[in-house]
Parts: structure tokens; sequence; C-alpha cells
């Protein structure tokens, strides 16, 4: 565990020289002893310590100082560590600023100089404030923290993408938190700009993108080798299915994740019917072994870079990063996989992330301990999450078009809702308007079948309406059908007789797409039966015809 800082601060470099080496005698065992040569380089050593989240026990400051009193620094530095026992160094004529310092600033206590000898003036009185500081102080967290605000979309969006990547951290709301918002004020240089997200190291980002924070936080986001044999573009189920199989048969593999592992089931809060877990398994918790199973085989998963293109030059095949790096491998094996179709309706759009979400949105499940949610769609994934949900929120609301669950929802999900006493199911409506004034508050819904409209108040809306193949990096490069799925395969369009646009002797192999040595597995591709144990299936089918192509090179 890290010292707790006793931090000194005096302008007079003989009392900080002093002051330091009798503070360095009694208390180096258990304390860091630190020291600066003015109120401004303690204020500055002060706010690092709070970057750092390291504790902070004693303040031992000098009254007289350019530029700034004893007092003014401690009100400044107890923003950031208002648990730190704040102490007054002073001369004989400064005692009435001591005594007002004590109202002013909630000043412990106030020293006289000299404090010779130490042993009857300085040690007993910091000692028993040492003692009363470590009788309160909990241990500080020592992961990455992120400093931010619940109605901040992009504070959601950053602790969204850490808990999906199970990267620990500790969430300080700015709201409720005054320390941390003087720390996120003073980091960020104001207020609109969040989230700030510490590191152990001190660093820190700001409302940082996607791949700079994947990178901070020491996810793989470079590629380690020019070449490889495949690349795999989604870390989906088939992705990683792919890339397991490709791996654990020696083939250089990497696959390139532009959020998190898992696709949308990893979003999944429980998956009761894949096969050889009889108690379920959330879908975070499958992509994580999955993950940890391809890189056991040697793969490498670059994580938070989108694929923007990719291109063919014979016998080569150039995937294309947003970022402007290229990957370059003998085959591609495209799983994408589905991303959620935007529900459109009046009010929304300013609520996303602030109150409504795409998906089960775990991380905020804390926030909807007693409250009143709703959950858009009628799927098994909507069922997951209405399940999931009703064991934090007071009650939850699913807003269903269809007349009955059981057209489009599995049964035993069906059962265990209709079973659940907080979860109100509303048939044959449609989200007509949101409403919030900077989070959601109420949601109107259309009955189809009268016309009328009703009022919903709810704290959180999660919508789970349908998906769409995530293929737009690849329109006018490769052959989609008029929904935008990836077609392989028998299934490619034809023109006298032979695929159209297809330049070899050959057919297409199973799951081949309109260019040669480029696969679709999983959700993403035309046909596919759009299940997690499908997606796997075809994921690792898929490297048959990867084998069966390379052999051709």
């Amino acid at each position: 565990m890290t010292k707790p800082v006793i931090l000194t601060v005096d302008d007079d470099a003989a009392v900080l020289s002093a002051i330091g080496r009798d503070l360095h005698k009694q208390y180096r065992t258990d304390y860091r002893v630190m020291k600066a040569g003015s109120a401004a380089a303690g204020l500055d050593a002060a706010t690092e310590l709070a970057a750092r989240n390291t504790p902070v026990a004693l303040f031992l400051v000098d009254q007289r100082m350019p530029g700034m009193s004893g007092t003014e620094l401690l009100r400044e530095v107890t923003k950031l560590h208002p648990a730190t026992r704040r102490v007054l160094l002073t001369a004989y004529a400064d005692t009435d600023a001591a005594i007002a310092g004590i109202n002013e600033v909630a000043l412990d206590h106030y020293l006289m100089k000299p404090w010779d000898p130490p042993e009857e003036r300085l040690y007993p009185v910091l000692d028993d404030l040492l003692a009363e500081w470590r009788a309160r102080v909990r241990p500080a967290f020592e992961g990455i923290r992120v400093l931010g605000s619940q109605w901040s979309p992009q504070s959601f969006a950053t602790k969204e993408f850490l808990s999906r990547n199970r990267v620990p951290y500790e969430w300080v709301d700015i709201d409720l938190d005054a320390p941390g918002c003087a720390l996120a004020e003073s980091l960020a240089g104001d207020l609109t700009r969040l989230p700030v997200v510490i590191f152990p190291d001190g660093t820190h980002l700001v409302a940082p993108s996607t791949a700079t924070l994947a990178s901070q936080a020491g996810m793989q986001t470079r590629a380690n080798h020019p070449f490889y044999d495949v690349i795999v573009i989604g870390g989906g189920p088939a992705g990683l299915a792919n890339a397991v199989y490709a791996a654990s048969e020696g083939l250089r593999t990497i696959l390139v994740e532009s959020h998190a592992a898992g696709g949308q089931a990893g979003t999944s809060s429980l998956i009761e019917n894949y096969l050889g877990f009889p108690a379920g398994v959330t879908g975070a918790d499958l992509a994580h072994r999955a993950t940890a199973q391809a890189r056991r085989f040697g793969a490498e998963l670059l994580t938070g870079q989108e694929v923007i293109s990719l291109r063919r030059e014979d016998p080569y095949r150039i995937v294309v990063l947003a970022d402007g790096t290229e990957l370059t491998a003998y085959s591609v094996v495209i799983t994408t996989g589905m991303s959620a179709r935007m529900l459109e309706a009046p009010g929304l759009e300013p609520l996303q992330g602030v109150g409504v979400y795409y998906g089960a949105a775990m991380s905020e499940a804390a926030r909807c301990r007693d409250k009143d949610v709703c959950v858009v769609g009628g799927a098994n994934s909507a069922g997951q999450g209405a399940l999931f949900f009703s064991r934090y929120a007071r009650r939850v609301t699913m807003l269903i078009r269809a007349a009955d669950l059981q057209t489009t929802m599995s049964r035993y999900l069906v059962d265990r809702i209709l079973a659940t006493e907080n979860i109100e199911v509303m048939y044959g409506v449609s989200v007509e308007e949101v409403h919030g004034n900077g989070s959601l508050e109420s949601v109107i819904v259309k009955s189809a079948d009268s016309g009328e409209s009703r009022t919903i108040q709810s704290s959180a809306m999660f919508i789970f309406i349908g998906v769409k193949p995530h293929t737009d990096a690849f329109a006018g490069i490769l052959e989609r059908d008029e929904a935008g799925f990836v077609m392989t395969g028998a299934d490619l369009p034809r023109e006298h007789g032979r695929p159209r646009g297809w330049t070899l002797e050959r057919n297409p192999f199973m799951f081949e797409t309109s260019i040669p040595g480029v696969f679709a597995a999983g959700d993403v591709r035309a046909g596919a039966n759009r299940r997690v144990a499908a997606a796997v299936g075809e994921g690792s089918a898929a490297i048959y015809s990867v084998h069966l192509y390379l052999r051709t090179v």
C-alpha cells in the first residue's frame, strides 16, 4: 500500500529543512514526508497527490508566505483533501491569524515557532492528529478513476467501455463529490469537458476517444507484426471463435474490435440456453473466457480500433483502420455482427447516455436501484434485460409492439418475466415521445389499437428494438443484400451462371464473399441463424474455408 503523505510548506529554506528533518526522523517508517518551498508549489503538490489518489494525512503549512498565506493555501488544498489534518506553523505575531484560521479553514491546530524540542512541542500534537486521521480514513483506490457526471453522455460511454473490457475503475460523481469536482476542474480547466480519467501514475485524459483510452489503459491497440495469415474483423462470438480456431491451428491471427469483445452478445445479462452452461452464462463472462482462450493460442486482439475500409492487392488483403493504420494478410474474416437499430422519437437523441441507453447498460444498474425504468422491445435480449434490471429497479415496464411475448421471445424467458412481480408488460404500444431536463423523466407511449397516449414516469429507458448489420465500411466493396448483410458462397448474385464479378475459375468457398480470400461469418452474413451458438459455429467452421483458400495462395 502507498504510504500516506505528510506535506510541509514553507518559503524559508532553513525552516523548511529543519521541519522536514524532524518530521522525517519521527514519521519516516509510516509516512512519506514531502516538502514544498512556496505556497504555489504546495498547491501543485497537493493537486498531483489528488490526481494520483495518494492519501495525505497532514498539511503542516507556514502562515507568512508571499503570494498566498498559509490559511489561503489550506483553504484551497482542503477542497482536494477534505479529510487531511491541517496544522498552521506561526510566529508569535501571527497568533491572531492562526486563531481566525480555526474558523476559516477548520484548522486542527497551530504551532508556534520554534518547536524545539520536537519531542515536547511537535510530536505529541502531530501524533494525536495522525491517530485521528488513521481512525477515520479508508484505503484509497489504487486503480483508474473516472471523474464525471451521471448527466454526461461521454462519462457513460467511458464507464461502459471500461466495464465491458473488465478494466477495474472507481467512479467519482462530481455532482456528489466536492473533492472530485475540484480535482476535475483543476485538471480539465472547466467542467464542460468530461470525464476526466486519472491513471494510477497520476497521468490523466480529458474526454478521451475510445482508441486513446484503450491505449492508456494498457490494451493492445497496435499490431505486433507487419503481416498475418488472417485478420478477423469484429470480436463477437463468431469472431472470437474464428480467432481461437485460427490461432490454435497455427495461423498468425489478429482480431480487430472497435469497442469490446463479445459484441451484442457481450451485453447479455444471462444466456441460459448456451450449451455446457446449465446455470446460464453472462455474455461478458463468455466473451472473457473466449478472449483468454484466443490469447492463449497466440492470437492478437486489438481493442478500440475501427475498421473503415478493405482493399485487394493480390495476393494480399489490406484492412484500413480509422487512425490510418493498415493491416496486411492473406485472408480476412468479417464478423462485425450487428449494431443497435436507432429508435426515432421526439426528445430522445439529447437524452442518449443520460437516461436513454441502447442495450443492457450494466454499468448503470446501481443507478436504477429503487427507481422506475422501462425496456423497449420484445425479443430475447429485451427479456434478458428486463429480468436483469428487475433485480435493481422498483418497477420495470416492458413496451412491446406485438400482442404477446411468445411471438418473438423464447418460452423460458416469457415464463420468467410473467412470474416476476415487478415487471409489467404493455402490449401493442410504441414510444411516441420522451421528456426530461438533462436526464430522462417520462416516456409517452401510444396504443396501436385505441390510439390513446399514456405517460409513464421513468428514470431510464433501455432499448432493444432490433439490430442492423454492421457493414457500412464494406459498402461498394463487397456484395450485400438489400438489408446490408454480406452475401457469401452459393448465395452470391450471379450473372451468366457465375458469381457477379468473380474472377477465379473455381466457385467461392463456403463463407467466402465476392472478394476471394475475404470471408464472412456470424450475424453479419446473409442467411445466418442469429443466435450465439450459431455464430460460434459459423466462426469456427469458416476457418476450414480459410485453410482451403490459403492452399491456393
